[in-house]
């Protein structure tokens, strides 16, 4: 299970018993930190930090008669984040709900989160990996030059790709920052290479059926000729078209998420970017969501080649099954655009639902756009919040 999902919820009693030098955490809000490997490097002395152990510090921290602190305080504090703490409006509102499972642990789901904000108990709930909280957040108006200023990643008023290139960041640092998504203008394109190349990056959803559709048709056609009947270019064809499934989990996980395997470099962390990073890192943009045909030529090619491989003996059935995939990527790139910006019925919502989690709440399960079935496959559904009685609160 991701490490988005396995955070622990302590009580506020768990947390104030933590206020040594042994042992130290701190909240602001419903979030816990453990300050101890820090008490020694503090500025201000170890006594200062001992003071505030076990407790919330979102005041003092914006205290200015006592000292106002630094963006590169709270940074650091970023990096000791460990869990979250049950406060007693969680708790009653856990108690009062017919659904607490919705609610704790923490953080909770999208209709946990909304019977807090009814009970008042808003504020603090995200998910370590992503920062966020619910699909909500993705469609967030970002305030540009303050995360500029307080992330000091991407600048999004400038063209993106030079800024990766030139930008000299650490894979890791890369990484945590491209999977916190980002909102820009209303779901508009933040500027990619912010010269003639910016159109090629751009593809609306529905260039998608007019551009491929016709050489499907096409080659699903001339197939026939070369097969004994259209049931065995159908069971071809619909073979295809569950490769496809396959394939679409395949570069999904191993090759739009090689995230971890990436070579700590320039060149390798910005052709993730161009390929995947970008989607995460704006996932709302409405140009950027399906794949331009340059990008499809280039991945098609190897797959056309591969087809007449496999099934070298019958150049119709090679092309029939290469059809059929195709028109599950068809099917993929409207299926991955609609779940994104469009109010879908009850199976798709489902789906919608689920694709969503991968952007706001875990990027590292939940591969499956079209379908979750390879996901139960290989083990990387994405996990409900663990269920958990309220006699153990």
């Amino acid at each position: 299970m991701s490490p988005s999902r396995t955070l622990p919820t302590l009580t506020r009693a768990e947390v104030t018993a933590h206020n040594t030098s042994k042992s130290c955490y701190v909240s602001m809000g419903s979030r816990v930190f453990d300050v101890t490997d820090f008490i020694d490097s503090h500025p201000g002395g170890k006594d200062l930090i001992l003071d505030y152990g076990g407790k919330d510090v979102t005041n003092i921290l914006k205290d200015e008669v006592s000292h106002t602190h630094s963006e590169a305080a709270y940074e650091i504090l970023e990096d000791t984040f460990i869990g979250f703490v049950a406060t007693e409006k969680v708790l009653d509102t856990a108690v009062k709900s017919t659904h607490p499972d919705q609610i704790v642990p923490l953080p909770p789901t999208a209709d946990g989160l909304h019977e807090l904000k009814e009970n008042g108990a808003n504020g603090g709930f995200v998910f370590a990996n992503t920062g966020m909280s619910s699909e909500a957040d993705l469609s967030k108006e970002t305030d540009l030059v303050d995360d500029y200023k307080t992330h000091k990643f991407l600048d999004l008023n400038e063209p993106l790709i030079l800024q990766v290139w030139f930008g000299g960041f650490s894979k890791d640092f890369y990484l945590k920052q491209v999977h916190r998504p980002r909102h820009y203008k209303g779901g508009e394109s933040a500027p990619l290479f912010g010269n003639f190349l910016e159109p090629l990056t751009k593809t609306p959803w529905w260039v998608i059926p007019i551009l491929w559709l016709p050489p499907v048709l096409y080659g699903t056609y001339i197939a026939r000729e070369g097969l004994s009947s259209t049931v065995e270019e159908a069971a071809y064809w619909l073979l295809g078209l569950f490769l496809w499934t396959l394939v679409e989990y395949i570069l999904h996980r191993f090759l739009f998420h090689l995230d971890y395997y990436l070579p700590d470099n320039r060149v390798a962390l910005t052709l993730h970017f161009l390929l995947h990073g970008i989607h995460h890192y704006l996932p709302m943009d409405k140009l950027r969501l399906v794949m331009p045909p340059t990008m499809f030529v280039a991945l098609a090619i190897p797959f056309w080649k591969l087809a007449h491989t496999v099934f070298f003996y019958n150049w119709s059935a090679a092309t029939a099954v290469f059809c059929g995939g195709i028109f599950g990527y068809i099917c993929y790139d409207l299926t991955h655009y609609f779940l994104h910006h469009k109010t879908l019925p009850a199976y798709w919502k489902e789906l919608k639902k689920y694709h969503l989690q991968h952007h706001f709440m875990d990027y590292e399960n939940g591969f499956g756009v079209t379908s979750r079935f390879w996901d139960g496959i290989f083990g990387t559904e994405l996990a409900p919040p663990p269920l958990k009685t309220l006699k153990a609160l």
